[in-house]
């Protein structure tokens, strides 16, 4: 393939013929935290040992359990890295490659030998964040772990890891696009997780029996029916057809098929998953993947299917034989309603909150996707953000 003008063949990939590549020990301090790799001994009162495990990408505690050490860690490590900077750990242990932020605001701690700690001496910070998480080095990680049963790279292969490298202001201003990305994408995180709550709020005061609700079974609203008629058989999954297979958990929607054959029509519906009682509101044409969903329809007009859901995500569902929650045993669930007309009403409102969110997920979705198309086009120099000498 002929090379673009004004590009050059690297190490790494085609790049900018202005840009550079460079080691990251050229560029940073690769600090290794904890040289002597010996776990220090456990207290049940000091302060966190965290290695790359414990930290989420923004650099926040993840785990309710992480091994405490004497403050007198802390005191050592202090000579060998300065939380108060905005340094960078870099997963080296099980999690290779993973970037994390290191955080300055939540209390002392120290860190494990399982990340490098990454502290920037000629190179941009922000820009050095975002390039190790670009394709170029998940790639180079990618190569030296290949073949190997090794679930660790040494300090001096990260010290080694070539970093495309353009100029100084081509860099600032790469991760200045990148950072207003990325604080945009939180601010729809934050909206989601308020709306969210908010809703969960809603659930538990709208959802709470009343003295003039009835107390009634499951099965006298729902009537369950094997999904065998509507299970994809051998297909190829396509953005571009039209039926959605659902499946269970987070994915809930798995593909799309060109079956046209054997499609459920008869929405809205609720999909209950025999194995994790994850159960969904369909008002769509489907498929599904697996014999476990069971769809749940509703007997007659005395019911409003959407409450009947709502009410459902209150109910813990015991486990049944097999180690699976057998919906047929569940028909004699005693649950507590109103009459058909506060149900709608309750279901309505539900119903509506479900569409804001559903709305506010789209977006954070379309975001997401700009950022990854964002990083894919400015850390290749694909599109440049200085004009080229």
């Amino acid at each position: 393939m002929e090379l673009k003008q004004g590009y050059k063949n690297t190490e790494v990939g085609k790049i900018p013929i202005n840009w550079d590549i460079d080691l990251l020990e050229n560029l940073t301090k690769v600090i290794d935290p904890h040289p002597s790799h010996r776990a220090p001994k456990s207290v049940d009162k000091g302060i966190p040992f965290l290695g790359i495990g414990d930290l989420n990408e923004n650099g926040q505690i993840i785990k309710e359990k992480f091994r405490r050490v004497d403050e007198q860690i802390f005191e050592e490590h202090k000579l060998r890295y300065d939380l108060r900077k905005d340094l960078i750990g870099l997963g080296r242990v099980a999690s290779i490659g993973k970037v994390i932020k290191l955080k300055n605001n939540i209390g002392k701690y120290t860190l494990s030998p399982t990340l490098g700690v990454l502290d920037s001496i000629g190179i941009n910070k922000g820009y050095l964040y975002y390039i190790l998480n670009s394709e170029y080095i998940k790639s180079y990680f990618s190569k030296i772990m290949s073949g190997s049963t090794r679930s660790s790279v040494g300090m001096i292969v990260l010290r080694k890891i070539p970093v495309p490298l353009p100029p100084l202001p081509e860099q600032k201003a790469i991760a200045q696009v990148l950072s207003d990305t990325d604080n945009l994408i939180q601010a729809i995180e934050r909206k989601l997780a308020k709306k969210r709550a908010i809703k969960q709020g809603a659930m538990q005061q709208l959802l709470t029996p009343k003295e003039d609700w009835e107390v009634k079974k499951l099965g006298d609203f729902l009537v369950y029916e094997q999904p065998t008629d509507y299970i994809v058989t051998d297909t190829e999954y396509n953005d571009n057809y039209d039926i959605p297979v659902l499946t269970a958990g987070k994915t809930f929607i798995l593909g799309y098929t060109n079956e046209k054959f054997g499609v459920f029509k008869d929405a809205p519906v609720i999909i209950f998953d025999d194995f994790t009682t994850a159960t969904k509101f369909v008002d769509f044409h489907f498929k599904v993947k697996s014999s476990a969903m069971k769809i749940l329809k509703k007997k007659n007009d005395s019911v409003d299917i959407r409450f009947i859901y709502e009410l459902m995500q209150q109910i813990v569902f015991p486990l049944g034989d097999h180690k699976r929650h057998w919906i047929g045993e569940y028909q004699h669930i005693e649950i507590k309603v109103p009459k058909p007309k506060e149900q709608l009403e309750i279901a309505t409102i539900l119903s509506d909150m479900d569409a804001e969110i559903a709305q506010i997920e789209q977006k954070l979705s379309k975001y997401k996707m700009l950022k990854q198309g964002l990083m894919q086009n400015l850390l290749t120099g694909k599109i440049r953000l200085v004009c080229v000498e």
